[in-house]
């Protein structure tokens, strides 16, 4: 039986930060499961980056079934997770059933793939104190008052942790954390 991986996101999460590392990790010969706060099919949603636009904007996106509800997992049972951004971290992140999934991956050092919004997840847990991570660039104030040690790059490793800007840098981000997770939990 294939380890298993899961990601833990909701509505309104980047499209393309869910598919990239659901495929990516599909393709590596792991078993990868979608969790939400209920087994629902969820709304993502697409950021791009327009000219004459301060930010990036958001469009709907893909639709995609969550295999799980948070309260239904046993986090036990996965080698690694996986927080992508869009805007479900915001309102993840004050979950305490997420808390409790994500600071179980934390505390048993299993590795963990965040990127854009993501580690509003993971500061809201406490797990980034001491840590180095990228984010959205425009998280730097929130990972460095949540105690970590904001790096602008395209796969930031500190340990079993990998972390990335955004979904231009999926080839860095998910080509390092297969690396971690060819090392720390490898498919047989």
């Amino acid at each position: 039986m294939a380890p298993k991986i899961l990601i833990v996101t909701g509505d309104a999460a980047e499209s393309l930060e869910v598919f990239y590392p659901y495929q990516r990790l599909l393709e590596e010969g792991y078993e990868v499961h979608v969790a939400a706060p209920t087994r629902k099919k969820l709304q993502f949603v697409v950021h791009d980056f327009v000219d004459g636009f301060d930010t990036y904007t958001e469009k709907p996106g893909y639709t995609w079934p969550a295999d799980l509800a948070f309260a239904d997992v046993d986090p036990a049972e996965y080698v690694a997770l996986v927080l992508p951004g869009g805007r479900a971290p915001e309102y993840l992140r004050n979950d305490a059933e997420v808390k409790r999934i994500v600071g179980h991956f934390f505390d048993a050092d299993k590795p963990v793939a965040q990127i854009c919004h993501g580690p509003l997840i993971s500061l809201a847990t406490g797990s980034l104190t001491g840590r180095r991570s990228a984010a959205y660039p425009a998280l730097e104030p929130d990972v460095t008052a949540g105690g970590a040690d904001y790096q602008d790059g395209d796969a930031v490793v500190d340990g079993v942790v990998v972390s990335a800007r955004a979904w231009p840098d999926h080839p860095g981000w998910m080509r390092s954390f297969v690396e971690v997770l060819r090392d720390k939990a490898p498919v047989d």
